[in-house]
């Protein structure tokens, strides 16, 4: 008897606690506005019908069930909730290298937990994180801690540590070697390598590989400077892997030659991308490949470093980095939206969708590239990104027209996330 007892007490402890509580009641969302973003057609008014933690009805009046709430969000609009495909739930403004080596795991993942908490009142329903930075696996905690709603959160896929190689990117460089002091990312310095770490970081519970495959970065009489890491044949083996573990690869890269071995390993998405040649650009374009610029932290780099020759270098390259997105915009390169916000604070990065109508694309291109395209890259496609019948009840509602005025979705007013209301005006 007392054996049945702890076998039924133990498989109850394992049964996964239903993700997010949903509203006792069906919830209509009424609002001056609705954004169809996948036509940009403006809904006047909005209505969405909501019942458990999906979208049953869009429309201009929608069927108003018995028993259900009606949230009345006056002069906003409604809109899917926004997506950052490059965050870093891990990090906090600061010297970066140093809060990696100073503070525990324990202490960054409560932080990493505030921060999520941040990004999803502001707006951001789901993120790619890009890699803890030295706490490898804690990202699997938050996440799971979310998914069983313990905490508030987006949506997340996670990649652990990043992956480099020796003195690569985000190795400890600067320090005294007898000290010994950790990477931020994981050692693999063949394609053997890559396929075993990935394969540790998938049993520790990671969704995708995020990779390392330029840097360190500078500018040299106006052209960008940036050694790649890894070759083609090292790329295609760790997309190949992805592949078999039901995942994907994201690259930092932030020019050539490494973007274009990106390129032609087929990655999901090259972040920071700041320079693509001509056949990176068809590559991208033929395989669909994304382009994450995150121009918010070159932004913030430009005017919060300790000297001001770090500010100028940053500046510089933010310049440059404009003028190749230009040319990337014409070229018509896939882009999704990541900020890489942690070195500045959470919950502010959609000044991303602001820098990137300012730099050149139009509010709506940009805004599919947040929620349409974002969605494909993160493998949530047909279930977030579109305000359907049918998928995740993840809606925000900003003031005014957000196609008139990007700047709004830097002032979101209203948060739903699965269903569950998590910020009212």
């Amino acid at each position: 008897m007392r054996l049945r007892c702890l076998a039924a007490f133990l498989f109850l402890a394992l049964v996964p606690v239903h993700v997010n509580a949903q509203q006792a009641s069906p919830v209509v969302l009424h609002a001056a506005r609705l954004l169809q973003v996948d036509t940009g057609a403006i809904v006047q008014p909005g209505e969405i019908l909501v019942e458990g933690n999906l979208i049953r009805a869009v429309g201009t009046s929608v069927e108003h069930p018995t028993g259900a709430k009606i949230i009345d969000l006056g002069n906003t609009t409604l809109m899917p909730g926004l997506i950052d495909a490059h965050v870093h739930l891990f990090l906090h403004p600061g010297a970066e290298d140093l809060q990696t080596v100073i503070e525990s795991v324990p202490w960054r993942t409560i932080l990493a937990e505030q921060a999520a908490k941040d990004d999803v009142m502001a707006g951001f329903t789901a993120e790619r994180d890009m890699g803890t930075e030295g706490a490898g696996s804690a990202d699997t905690a938050v996440r799971n801690a979310i998914n069983r709603g313990l905490i508030s959160g987006p949506r997340l896929r996670i990649s652990g540590n990043a992956i480099d190689i020796l003195g690569g990117h985000e190795d400890a460089n600067r320090y005294n070697p007898a000290q010994h002091v950790l990477s931020n990312a994981d050692y693999a310095n063949s394609a053997e390598q890559i396929v075993e770490v990935m394969r540790e970081q998938h049993k520790e519970g990671s969704d995708f590989a995020k990779i390392y495959e330029t840097g360190p970065d500078r500018m040299v009489d106006g052209v960008l400077q940036t050694p790649y890491q890894y070759s083609a044949a090292q790329l295609t083996a760790a997309v190949q892997e992805a592949h078999r573990l039901g995942g994907f690869v994201g690259v930092h890269a932030m020019g050539e030659p490494g973007t274009l071995y990106a390129a032609q390993a087929g990655v999901a998405s090259i972040d920071h991308a700041t320079h693509l040649s001509d056949e990176t650009v068809r590559l991208m374009k033929e395989k669909g490949i994304f382009a994450v610029p995150t121009f918010t932290i070159f932004d913030y780099f430009a005017h919060h470093r300790d000297t001001q020759d770090q500010a100028a270098a940053e500046a510089e390259m933010l310049d440059y980095k404009i003028k190749e997105f230009k040319k990337q915009v014409a070229a018509g390169v896939p882009f999704a939206v990541g900020s890489d916000v942690g070195p500045f604070p959470h919950g502010t990065q959609a000044r991303e969708l602001t820098l990137m109508v300012q730099y050149g694309m139009k509010p709506l291109a940009a805004l599919q590239a947040d929620m349409i395209n974002g969605a494909k890259l993160l493998d949530w496609e047909g279930h977030i990104g579109e305000l359907k019948a049918g998928y995740y009840a993840d809606i925000i509602a900003v003031p005014g027209n957000p196609l008139d005025d990007i700047s709004t979705c830097e002032h979101v007013s209203f948060v739903m996330k699965n269903g569950k209301v998590l910020r009212e005006p």
